[in-house]
């Protein structure tokens, strides 16, 4: 009797699962144990899914990605790669964990060229993208794909009205649920959403868009940096933008265009750029070959002449109505001498490494002689300078001038003093969260200040020192910038109060002596204060107070971008 009733559960059960296979599931019922019917049902749901006409689901190999304590470091755990054909749109949904230590301890999105592997041959990135609204750009830029920070906006609220938004980022990421949208539009641009919902309820929106490939895929994946994700689901529809409608140019400027050019050098270009506005407001650098000039100089004699220059393409490429600029030049005699007439700003540099020092030209003056016995003052873009050497006393830095027939040259006398200590790269490469001074124990009731010289590519504010306050084993208080900027849980109740006239800062990093002094009060708050004498004499002053710290274990250090200092006390 028992052999006849398991023979006929299962002759039940392989009923059920050819059944499964018939297009209409909902016209049976079953006798079966009761885990059973959710099983089929499961199947059936699945089936479904994947028959929805214009939706594709995509299977997720790897459902956990990351160490689940969170241990996964920068670029150590990756998400399946998910390829995005062109004119189509990639929903991503995961749930995101992070340490809660530092802002990037979340997902990260990288966006790709279609390889294989990213350790292969050929791999390119389009860009990276933080959940913290930060990003960089990949080797897809030399392609013609840059990646461009102003284009990242993001509604990140200030949830508990400190002022601080993002202590309340990181507490609304522990857990959140996150979709990712990315619209690979057939107009040959990439559009990002990443959507954030929290456990506490906090939505959180972040946008990015820049151009890639309109013809071939691209690849997208997600990267731990201190954090692990739970996939969820994984489709793609077709894309949303459909239609971009083409506009015209309204303007057009030059920049970088020759002052003077010597007689017998037929280049009225030379380095220039031209930047096209469009109508809906967007700009673009243009190639110098989809130029025109209408009006061009006569190089063939001395002085003053005018170039006009011309664009007629839309921003699709479709010729129109021309816009136009001008410019003007001189043709000179050739230069037969120059000589420094007014000394630069800055005329003595502090090193440290034994790399030579880049010379900063800003200030100064060179008058040339021409063949006629005339002068004039020579552009500083017409010039070229040599490295200072990092040996101390006077050190002489060549300028040449380069002209049609021959190289004009003459130096210019500065002086070099060795300072005690370092961080950073001499040319300015730099990259944030890389360098580091050594770390200094702020006792509780004392203060612990450092010297340093300041040296800047001037391009960015934040390209200057900033102070790091944490504990001895580097869990962080707070960072601190040099203009006016702060984050970390101990920032909070900070107060930040400053003089800086904002035209002028950066221009006058390069050169600066900043001296920061830490303050350890003693009832669990610190100040941190930044004393900066610009190179022409300005001085300026950056002031915290009161960031949260343990008293009783403080420790204070550099870090920087783009930039880089020279410890002299």
């Amino acid at each position: 009797m028992k052999k006849i009733m398991r023979n006929t559960l299962f002759a039940e059960i392989v009923a059920v699962f050819v059944l499964v296979g018939c297009e209409k599931l909902e016209t049976y019922s079953i006798q079966a144990p009761s885990d059973l019917q959710s099983r089929i049902d499961s199947i059936a749901a699945e089936k479904a899914k994947h028959s929805t006409g214009d939706t594709i689901y995509i299977d997720i190999a790897t459902a956990i990605v990351g160490a689940e304590d969170n241990s996964s470091g920068w670029w150590s755990a990756f998400s399946d790669y998910f390829t995005i054909p062109p004119n189509k749109l990639f929903h991503l949904e995961f749930v995101n964990h992070g340490t809660g230590v530092n802002n990037w301890n979340n997902w990260n999105l990288a966006v790709t060229n279609e390889v294989a592997d990213r350790n292969g041959e050929g791999y390119k990135e389009y860009f990276v993208l933080r959940s913290d609204a930060y990003g960089w750009g990949g080797t897809m830029a030399a392609e013609g794909f840059p990646y461009d920070a102003a284009m990242i906006s993001y509604n990140y609220p200030d949830t508990d009205g400190d002022g601080d938004i993002w202590n309340d980022f990181r507490q609304t990421m522990q857990g959140a649920r996150v979709t990712i949208e990315i619209d690979h539009s057939a107009t040959g641009n990439a559009f990002v959403t990443a959507t954030a919902v929290g456990t506490n309820g906090v939505e959180l929106v972040m946008t990015y868009q820049q151009p890639v490939s309109a013809a071939n895929n691209i690849v997208a994946f997600l990267v731990t940096d201190g954090s692990y994700f739970e996939m969820k689901k994984a489709y793609l529809i077709p894309s949303k933008i459909t239609v971009v409608e083409d506009v015209a140019p309204v303007s057009i400027v030059v920049t970088g265009t020759p002052e003077f050019v010597e007689f017998g050098n037929e280049d009225f270009w030379g380095e220039a750029i031209a930047t096209v506005t469009y109508a809906d407001g967007s700009s673009d650098v243009v190639d110098k070959d989809d130029i025109s000039f209408t009006v061009i100089p006569d190089m063939s004699t001395l002085g003053k002449k005018t170039v006009i220059v011309s664009y007629s393409k839309t921003k699709q490429g479709a010729y129109g109505p021309a816009v136009s600029t001008l410019y003007t030049l001189e043709v000179t005699n050739p230069v037969t001498s120059m000589v420094v007439t007014t000394m630069p700003v800055i005329t003595r540099y502090y090193f440290f490494s034994d790399e030579p020092v880049l010379f900063s030209p800003k200030g100064l003056v060179v008058t040339a002689t021409y063949s006629d016995g005339t002068t004039g003052i020579l552009p500083i873009a017409g010039l070229t300078f040599s490295r200072i050497p990092a040996a101390e006393g006077t050190r002489e830095v060549m300028i040449s001038y380069v002209g049609a027939t021959s190289t004009v040259t003459t130096t210019c006398p500065v002086t070099m003093v060795k300072g005690i200590a370092q961080v950073g790269f001499n040319d300015f490469s730099t990259p944030w969260w890389t360098q580091f001074s050594d770390e200094y124990t702020v006792a509780s009731g004392a203060s612990k200040t450092l010297t340093m010289y300041c040296y800047s590519n001037n391009l960015q504010n934040y390209h200057s020192p900033c102070a790091i306050l944490r504990k001895a084993d580097k869990t962080e208080y707070a960072v601190v910038r040099m203009d006016h900027f702060g984050w970390g849980d101990g920032y909070a109740a900070a107060t930040a109060t400053s003089n800086w006239n904002w035209d002028t800062f950066k221009p006058n990093i390069n050169g600066s002596r900043v001296v920061i002094t830490v303050t350890n009060k003693g009832d669990n708050t610190a100040n941190v204060h930044y004393d900066v004498t610009y190179a022409n004499g300005e001085t300026h002053f950056q002031n915290y107070e009161g960031i949260a710290v343990d008293s009783a274990d403080l420790n204070c250090a550099i870090v920087l971008e783009g930039s880089y200092v020279v410890m002299v006390e």
